[in-house]
């Protein structure tokens, strides 16, 4: 099995858990939770009724955002071959918990991570708190396997959470539900006494998170398994929650709606009004592993943020420290070769609205209000063919089939340089006269000043366009 190409919840299915997976939520296609409401009596409708009424001035802030830093971060950072190892490689317990004795993280390494996040024109941090293996990475009463009292020796939550808001982003608190070192953690399926010893042992973890650092902005639960919405009392626990931080947003991997959808691994908008957040790697795995060198490009990473924004979502990117917190190389020029794009660019992604679209060989589009963006990602240059098409007027051309309003003025946002364009409204754009080579890297960006909303609906002007001669059948 390639453990690194597979999502959680796709690896809780081949390990045939996804039956009881099934039993917590319906599934898509990916083994993502999908949003269903709860049905029945339901004692805290006061609360989700209330978290309802405020998710849109709880969550501007994050549609402005777009773009933030997964952290995953642990004792598997200490094996150094995947987040999952404890599991997939079947390591007693006993054997595992000897790393929590060599975890030696250097002192504040999440202020690097924060300069970087930064630097990358991410706005807001999201770090495991507690992954799977069951170490908490912060100081708990609740037990003694947690970094204060481990080869650390100090609250490792606490110093990122000091580092995130020294650089001025956002701080979020991922927290996985499924725990493999707890006792009760897999026997809590069939065992009621171990289901309420677990349900306690959990919500008391997250009352110390929601309660000692402050404001937090983000909860990001992570794997149910092996209980339902109604076993974990998730209801109840969203209301201790929200009772401890109101301006919260939370997700939906507890198994109820949440504020926000998850899609991991893959861009996929979720339905128009709901928010969502594709979450993803920078290589093929989510903690660190020294063997994985399927590094994403630059172009690779504005592409996948550009085309979150044009469906309204965020895009929240993975880095997987060492033990001693540093970042991989690789990470850290991938993120500042995005961020330097950003800089110039970010008018394309941050505070863009959800756009009507169509997919495009060669380019992106975002929106706000009636600006258009268009992100090329293959600058096209000068072909023979090209000048003909053009008729021989000198640059390169970039087309846009079914753009349903009026251009009033388009320009490079690299260089400020207007582009010249004729339209034939609703058949075509054409921008004209653009340089030979790309004006920019990974991704240029012309903007378009339109009349009105800027849809785009190429397959609309098939019955449109003229075939002359052309037989239709």
């Amino acid at each position: 099995m390639n453990m690194d190409a597979i999502s959680r919840r796709l690896f809780l299915k081949n390990l045939g858990a996804a039956g009881a997976l099934a039993c917590a939520t319906a599934t898509d296609s990916m083994g993502l939770a999908l949003d269903q409401p709860q049905t029945g009596s339901n004692p805290y409708s006061a609360t989700e009724a209330k978290q309802a009424a405020t998710r849109a001035q709880r969550m501007a802030w994050w549609h402005e955002a777009k773009y933030g830093m997964f952290i995953h971060w642990g004792l598997f950072s200490v094996l150094g071959q995947h987040e999952w190892a404890m599991e997939a490689e079947g390591i007693p317990i006993p054997q595992y918990e000897l790393m929590a004795k060599h975890f030696h993280p250097r002192p504040n390494a999440a202020r690097d991570w924060a300069k970087l996040a930064r630097r990358a024109g991410q706005k807001y941090m999201v770090m495991t708190t507690k992954h799977h293996e069951g170490f908490c990475m912060f100081d708990t009463k609740l037990t003694n396997y947690c970094a204060p009292q481990q080869g650390p020796g100090r609250d490792l939550v606490r110093e990122y959470v000091e580092a995130a808001r020294a650089e001025g982003l956002r701080v979020g608190f991922y927290y996985s539900l499924m725990d493999w070192h707890h006792p009760d953690g897999a026997k809590c399926k069939t065992d009621e006494a171990a289901r309420k010893r677990f349900v306690a042992y959990t919500h008391g973890l997250i009352r110390e998170l929601m309660t000692n650092y402050g404001k937090i902005d983000i909860l990001w639960y992570d794997v149910d398994w092996p209980l339902t919405p109604e076993g974990w009392e998730s209801q109840r626990m969203n209301q201790m929650v929200f009772e401890l931080q109101p301006e919260i947003i939370v997700n939906n991997r507890n198994g109820l709606e949440g504020d926000f959808s998850t899609p991991e691994q893959h861009v996929t908008a979720a339905k128009p009004g709901r928010a969502w957040e594709t979450c993803m790697t920078l290589n093929d795995s989510w903690g660190y592993n020294r063997g994985d060198n399927s590094w994403k490009t630059p172009k690779v990473i504005a592409s996948n943020l550009a085309q979150c924004a044009s469906g309204g979502g965020n895009y929240l990117l993975n880095i997987g420290p060492k033990a001693d917190g540093s970042v991989p190389t690789e990470s850290v020029e991938i993120l500042a070769t995005v961020g330097k794009w950003l800089d110039t660019n970010g008018k394309a992604i941050y505070g863009t609205e959800r756009g009507s679209f169509p997919g495009a060989p060669n380019t992106l589009f975002t929106r706000r209000g009636n600006t258009l963006y268009v992100l090329q990602k293959y600058w096209p240059g000068v072909t023979p063919a090209a000048q003909w098409m053009s008729f021989f007027q000198p640059g390169a051309v970039i087309g846009i089939g079914g753009l349903k309003t009026k251009v009033k003025s388009a320009r490079l946002v690299k260089t400020g340089q207007d582009v010249q364009f004729t339209q034939n409204e609703p058949l075509s754009l054409q921008l004209k006269g653009l340089p030979v080579e790309a004006p920019d890297s990974p991704l240029s960006v012309i903007e378009v000043e339109c009349e009105s909303d800027p849809i785009i609906d190429a397959w609309g002007m098939v019955p449109l366009w003229p075939r002359y001669k052309v037989g239709i059948s």
